[in-house]
Formats: C-alpha cells, sequence, structure tokens
C-alpha cells in the first residue's frame, strides 16, 4: 500500500532500516537477558536473582528491557516506513499494541486461575489478584481500561500504550529528534517535580509510571537515529571513565543495604535516599546510561561471544520477547507458589530458576518454529524487492545518462536511487514472493 503523501527524501535517508549493517544481534542478546533477570528477580527471596544487576547497582532489568523495546520499536517501524509509508507503520503500530493488550488480558486471567488453584491467601495478597477473585466484574473492568494490574505484569500496559502511540513518536523524531528527546526529559523531569502519574486502581500506584518511563524509550529511539553522532562522546575516554567511576559508586552504595561496615562510607542523605522505581528516579537512570556506556566499549557489534549457545538462547528469547515475557510471568507465578507451598530451600530455589529459564528458551524456540515459514516468505520477498530496485535503478541511470543499462555492481547518485525508492514504495513487496 502506498501513502498518499510521499515520504521526503531526508527521511528516508535518516530511517533506521536504510543505515543498518543488517540485524544488531546485540538487541536480541540484551533483551533476552533482560528476560531471564526479570524472571528470576519476580521470583521472591530467590537465590537466582543474586545473577542480576540489581544487587548490584542501583538500576536493574527493567531499565534495560524498557530502552531495547524502544531500540527495537525504531528499527521495526522505520523499516515499516520505507516499504511501506505511515499508513503501514499505523497499521502495525496498531496491531502490535493490540496483540500485547490481548497478551495482558491473558495473562491477568492465567495469575488469578494460578492464584485459585493454589489456593492460598499469602499468594493471592502478594500477586494483587485476591480482589479479582472477591471481584471478578468490577476488577476486569479496570483491566480492560488497563487501570488493574496483577504484580509482575505492569509493563505489558506501558508497551500498549507506547506502541499506540509511536507513529506521531516517530514522526517527530524524524524531523526534529533533538527537540523530541529534549521534550520527553521535560516530562521526566515535570513527572518528579508534581508527581503526575496515570490513573490506577485500587490505588495510584504504578510499578512503571508511563509518564516517567517514557524517557528509556524515546531515548533508545533516538539513538537509533541519531546515535552515529553521539557515538563518538558516548566512546569517548572521559565518558568511560565516569560511567565506570559511577557503576562502583552504585555497587558500594547498593551492597553498603547488606554489608554493615561498608555504611560508615555513605553519607547520611544517601543512606535515606528511596530509590523511586515507579518513578524511575535519577540515580536508576544515571546507573543505566552508565551500563549502557560500559557495554559500547566492551561488546562490539561482532562479538563472539555471540555465536556461544548460551548467547544464542538469549538471542532466540529476545526475538520471541512477548511469550517468552509472559511465560516467565506465569513461571515466576507458580514459582512462588511451590516455594510457598512446598519448600523454600536453596536446592529448590536453584531447581525453580534453572527450569524457568529452560522453559522460556523452550518457549521461544517453540515460537521460532511456529513462525519460520512465514519469515522465510518475507526474506524472500524482500529480496525479491531489492533485485526489483536494482534493475529499475539501472534503467533511471541509463535514461539519466542516455546511455546502456549499468553492469551488475554499480551503483546510482543518491537523488535518482531516492527517486526509484519512492515509486517502489507504493509496490507491496509480500505480493512479490511468488512472482
Amino acid at each position: 500500500m502506498r501513502d498518499g503523501l510521499p515520504t521526503s527524501r531526508p527521511l528516508i535517508r535518516g530511517l533506521p532500516e536504510l543505515k543498518s549493517q543488517g540485524r544488531d544481534l546485540r538487541i536480541d542478546a540484551c533483551r533476552g537477558i533482560a528476560l531471564w533477570w526479570l524472571f528470576l528477580n519476580h521470583i521472591p527471596d530467590n537465590i537466582g536473582s543474586w545473577l542480576t544487576p540489581r544487587n548490584y547497582g542501583f538500576s536493574d532489568a527493567a531499565e534495560i528491557f524498557v530502552f531495547v523495546s524502544g531500540v527495537t520499536c525504531a528499527l521495526a517501524y522505520g523499516g515499516a516506513l520505507c516499504r511501506e509509508g505511515w499508513s503501514g507503520v499505523v497499521r502495525r503500530t496498531v496491531r502490535r499494541s493490540w496483540d500485547i493488550y490481548v497478551a495482558f488480558l491473558l495473562l491477568t486471567l492465567g495469575c488469578t486461575i494460578l492464584a485459585y488453584v493454589a489456593g492460598g491467601d499469602r499468594l493471592a495478597d502478594a500477586s494483587n489478584t485476591r480482589v479479582l477473585l472477591d471481584h471478578p466484574g468490577g476488577t476486569l473492568a479496570r483491566a480492560a481500561i488497563l487501570q488493574y494490574r496483577p504484580v509482575n505484569t505492569d509493563v505489558l500496559p506501558i508497551f500498549v500504550l507506547l506502541h499506540l502511540l509511536f507513529a506521531p513518536l516517530l514522526w517527530l523524531l524524524l524531523r526534529k529528534p533533538n527537540v523530541t528527546l529534549g521534550a520527553s526529559l521535560v516530562l521526566y523531569t515535570l513527572v518528579h517535580a508534581f508527581d503526575w502519574t496515570v490513573p490506577a486502581w485500587p490505588n495510584s500506584h504504578w510499578a512503571f509510571n508511563p509518564l516517567a518511563w517514557q524517557l528509556l524509550v524515546v531515548l533508545g529511539a533516538w539513538w537509533m537515529i541519531e546515535g552515529e553522532k553521539a557515538r563518538p562522546w558516548v566512546t569517548s575516554r572521559p565518558v568511560l571513565v565516569i560511567a565506570v567511576l559511577y557503576i562502583l559508586f552504585s555497587l558500594i552504595v547498593t551492597l553498603s543495604w547488606r554489608i554493615k561496615p561498608l555504611e560508615a562510607l555513605i553519607p547520611q542523605a544517601l543512606a535515606l535516599h528511596t530509590l523511586d522505581k515507579s518513578n524511575l528516579d535519577p540515580l536508576r537512570l544515571l546507573h543505566f546510561l552508565a551500563i549502557a556506556v560500559l557495554a559500547a566499549w566492551c561488546v562490539p557489534r561482532d562479538w563472539r561471544g555471540l555465536t556461544t549457545p548460551v548467547m544464542r538462547a538469549a538471542i532466540r528469547c529476545g526475538q520471541n520477547s512477548l511469550p517468552v515475557y509472559c511465560v516467565g510471568v506465569l513461571l515466576a507465578f507458580a514459582s512462588h507458589a511451590a516455594l510457598l507451598e512446598i519448600s523454600n530451600g536453596l536446592a529448590m530455589q536453584i531447581a525453580l530458576s534453572l527450569g524457568g529459564v529452560v522453559t522460556m528458551i523452550a518457549t521461544a524456540t517453540l515460537a521460532r518454529l511456529i513462525s519460520v515459514r512465514p519469515r522465510r516468505g518475507d526474506e524472500a520477498a524482500h529480496r525479491h524487492a531489492a533485485h526489483l530496485r536494482w534493475i529499475a535503478s539501472g534503467l533511471a541511470k541509463a535514461a539519466a545518462d542516455n546511455r546502456s543499462v549499468p553492469k551488475d555492481g554499480e551503483t546510482l547518485p543518491e537523488p535518482v536511487v531516492v527517486a526509484v525508492d519512492r515509486q517502489l514504495l507504493g509496490v507491496d513487496v509480500r505480493s512479490l514472493a511468488g512472482q
């Protein structure tokens, strides 16, 4: 489908898909590892949570997961804009938002069923499903408008809203990226200044206030569009030194909460400061940014570790994040019930942690197998469209230069390529797969 309004040349040039050098597997690996960490953290009093960053710094896996989601949204919807125009972007954002909304409702029902089957009052209270069991009609109505959320499902309503609004966000980022990021930062600041939030029920608490956490999504999308300009500054040695020092400072402060002798090293004001996860406390945000700088230095795009079995499993989970996240929430819920009703011993905690991660990997593998046929069809369509684009570009150059069609491997001046690409944006690439 082709939009009535053509996409301008500067926007086409700035789209993430056209600037990329293929899929960056680091993005999928980060999201997959974050999903594992979220699962381990969602099990209360779990020894496996000591493998996650929340015990060694101000931020945790949630910041990574949300930021990477902004990155992947820019890549996915930027590619859709190149192929299908703005109507395709809107259609895809609405469809993805609907998928996440349905997954959230099904996950809410799944958690409630598990609480009912387990039959324990402690589990129902801890998971915030007691109100749904006691008042199912009114509570489900609140869940339908995203005001009620069982424990550990809070991130899905955020993604419902952010995907739904990503088309106008992308439009702004492509035209005024720095202004858009600045506006997002201003909103984040106002949230902390005036305690703004989105209505919730049965209380006004959000584990992830969308008005604050939107900053990480916008930052991730901005990085994919304007990151090349900021990369020399981000990867400079002074910034690296500051990032490492802040990470070490965060480590000492965090450990002081559990190791008494370290308390003497921490200023009283900081020791009493509560890190507000709901509103993305500035200390948490800075800690995540410091980790991102360190990762940019230590993990290059062609890092060999990405080919190891563990990282391949993480990549697979990251590429199927929605089903893996939902399964992880249910597994954490069931693991909590097992620890309460059966045993909370060390062996049980290790078994539940390992078994849950393995199950998440199996879920990702199954999801990949189910979608492998459509993906192969899409790849064939894109290859065919690329071949047509080369033929059309050759013909356009021949007409412009009044000579023979260029040989294989020759390229066109950028204005001609962009002009031909505009025409090809109107082609439905999926319909080309069978030709």
